[in-house]
């Protein structure tokens, strides 16, 4: 006996082997089990969905021997005619070939006499679409009253192209795309018992490349078989697919995380000489963008069942939510650029590098609304600090005593360039600054610089030297010149508790969403850097009562617009220009110079 495919051996016979139309099952059923049946019904949806299969499982239920029945039976003369496409009584017509007008007047000449043998006599008419305007009208009439022993079932996978005159006279029911899962799961039943063995990573890239079909999912794994020499492998399914090995954008992320940019271009070297088509790989990478994204935002959610759902998870710790986000845009928006590029690899490349460029290096908390600049020190900070605790005194705690002096921003954070001057100021007769010593003598400005470098290695050693006290986080911080996402998950930490060389700090829960372990290494090696010790950073996330650096700075800010407000009203000036003028004074207007 000659060999015959998947897709034709495991065909649907009964509405139990019906896979993902369970709605319209349902509704068959019902109707079948209350003889509650219509006249004519129309099947629409995708290929490869279960149109006709269903059609046919429906002429047996209206014509098995035992009766009209929602469970036909695969034994009687009537439902094996129908498997076997013999039937005389089931009358299959072809719109696509049978397009004329002069073929739906001899398809309906035979319509007003009694089936041969069977109970109904079903026309199947397949792809109704293709029918020309002139056979529609030809129908219309039959198909609003055909005679009670007339069923239509029509199929058509463009329902838009229906008069509406056709579609108010039927039954119509619209089948679903079959998901990559429910694709995956029904191969592994047709493949174990086939015997044939498989990956299930092969399996998956199947179910993606069938595009919701289960008709091509079942192709596809002929021709794989075929190829595989008898088994599903992965590197067999991706080299006859021509899709992307997953494992190539998980590096690809990998190297992007760690900034090699090295890595990235031997990476997509190395996948132009395996043939990859790079659209498929910007669309990959998107995939795996969005699993990332799932998993940091709702851990539970990711689908487990890939085989690649450990690397996702590991990816989505590595990464912060801000580089997922915009690495999906960019490549979202890129993908046209590769799509229609004269060297797909070097727009690939293109947008790796553009990936490369334009990741996050500062985060910007909307929660936090003065830590922005708590880097910057001001003039008037340290008139805010000093007034509560003298800039030279020592500050107490339980564990040590550090002054404030020894972590003081200045020595840490590079000197900051002056802008010059506008074109247009000096031509308006407006006077620049005077330059700094810095930019009027380079000599200068190194010599500063060296000094600067001697005093934060003093201040490092005697910070080493002695404990820092729970109430001096802020200082530590100021300290640390962090800058980015781990700058601001830092500023709404509280210092806990300080053993040694391991440093416990709470996290605001409020501010979590954006913590990844990364953050717990960066600022671990950046404080491991300024003490000049190997630091270990604990950090656990929950509720604050402490005041954090963030909203310290943002208090502080705060008393400053106010002290400045009581100032500008006190003003004797202000005030006699809001006399004369009949003003006032527009609250919250008033900004304080951070620099």
């Amino acid at each position: 006996m000659s060999y015959q495919v998947l897709a034709r051996k495991w065909r649907p016979k009964v509405f139990d082997d019906l896979v993902g139309q369970d709605h319209v099952v349902q509704a068959l059923r019902h109707a079948l089990s209350s003889d509650r049946l219509h006249h004519a019904y129309l099947f629409t949806g995708t290929r490869g969905v279960g149109k006709t299969t269903i059609a046919r499982i429906l002429a047996k239920a209206l014509n098995c021997e035992q009766g009209v029945t929602a469970n036909p039976c695969p034994s009687c003369s009537t439902c094996v005619e129908i498997d076997e496409g013999r039937s005389v009584d089931l009358i299959e017509v072809d719109a696509a070939s049978r397009t004329k007008v002069e073929d739906t007047r001899e398809l309906l000449e035979n319509v007003q006499y009694a089936p041969t043998r069977s109970r109904f006599k079903v026309y199947l008419i397949d792809e109704v679409h293709m029918l020309s305007s002139h056979s529609f009208n030809a129908l219309l009439k039959t198909l609003e009253e055909p005679p009670a022993h007339v069923k239509f079932l029509l199929a058509t996978t463009d329902p838009q192209k229906l008069p509406a005159t056709v579609l108010s006279r039927c039954l119509q029911f619209s089948l679903k795309n079959m998901s990559a899962e429910r694709v995956v799961d029904h191969l592994g039943k047709v493949l174990d018992a086939e015997n044939i063995p498989y990956d299930d990573a092969a399996l998956w890239q199947l179910g993606r490349a069938a595009d919701g079909s289960m008709r091509d999912a079942l192709s596809l794994t002929d021709q794989a078989i075929a190829f595989g020499g008898g088994s599903l492998e992965e590197s067999s399914v991706n080299e006859l697919l021509g899709t992307v090995d997953r494992s190539h954008i998980h590096s690809l992320l990998d190297a992007l995380n760690r900034g090699d940019m090295q890595e990235l271009l031997r990476l997509s070297a190395s996948m132009a000489e395996l043939g990859v088509n790079f659209v498929a790989a910007v669309d990959e990478l998107c995939s795996i963008l969005h699993r990332c994204a799932v998993s940091q935002a709702l851990p539970e959610a990711l689908d487990k069942s890939q085989s690649d759902a450990k690397t996702i998870v590991a990816l989505a710790r590595q990464l912060t939510a801000e580089d997922v986000q915009l690495f999906y845009e960019l490549a979202q928006r890129e993908r046209s650029m590769v799509l229609g590029a004269a060297d797909p690899k070097a727009a690939f490349e293109m947008l790796l590098l553009r990936l490369h460029a334009f990741r996050p290096v500062a985060v910007l908390d909307t929660a936090m609304d003065a830590s922005a600049f708590a880097a910057v020190p001001t003039a008037s900070s340290k008139d805010a600090e000093t007034s509560s605790v003298g800039e030279n005194s020592p500050v107490e705690s339980d564990s040590g005593t550090v002054s404030s002096a020894r972590l003081d921003k200045a020595a840490t954070r590079e000197p900051v360039a002056l802008a010059d001057p506008e074109p247009g100021e000096i031509s308006r007769g407006k006077k620049s600054e005077p330059p700094s010593a810095a930019r009027a003598s380079p000599d200068a400005a190194r010599a500063e610089r060296s000094s600067a470098r001697t005093e934060t290695s003093a201040l490092r050693k005697t910070a080493a030297e002695k404990s820092v006290g729970v109430s001096e986080w802020h200082e530590v911080l100021d300290a640390l010149s962090l800058r980015g996402s781990v700058a601001s998950i830092a500023s709404h930490c509280v210092l806990q508790s300080r053993e040694g060389a391991e440093w416990n700090l709470r996290l605001d829960e409020r501010h979590a969403q954006l913590f990844s372990d990364r953050h717990t290494e960066q600022l671990a090696a950046a404080l491991s850097q300024l003490l000049e010790e190997s630091i270990k950073i604990h950090i656990s996330v929950g509720v604050v009562s402490d005041e954090t650096p963030a909203a310290r700075t943002q208090r502080l800010t705060e008393e400053r617009l106010a002290a400045a407000e009581r100032e500008i009203e006190s003003d004797p000036r202000v005030a006699q220009l809001l006399s004369e003028f009949e003003g006032t004074l527009v609250t919250g207007s008033v900004t304080v110079d951070r620099h």
